[in-house]
């Protein structure tokens, strides 16, 4: 749990998570763009590209090839498991 915690303590890595959960399937060239334009985030390509490897490892996003462009997925399946953990008094 500890990596997921990780994973959404940062702001790049929310907002990559919104843009994915805006529009699925998404190439890094379109990540960075969404993120640049929606967001004013200056952050490079490379950077963005060790977000999602910390988001992969937590398990909300995933990835895979179309033809030569590596595309990726929000999968906001672990975010259950914090839902699980402090189940809601009524």
């Amino acid at each position: 749990m500890q990596v997921l915690y990780r994973a959404l303590a940062d702001l790049t890595r929310r907002r990559i998570m919104d843009e994915l959960a805006r529009a699925d399937g998404l190439s890094l060239f379109e990540i960075h763009s969404r993120l640049f334009v929606e967001h004013g985030t200056t952050s490079t390509r490379q950077a963005i590209s060790q977000h999602l490897a910390v988001l992969e490892q937590a398990g909300l996003v995933w990835s895979e090839r179309v033809g030569r462009t590596k595309v990726h997925h929000l999968d906001t399946a672990p975010l259950r498991s914090i839902i699980e953990r402090w189940p809601l008094s009524e």
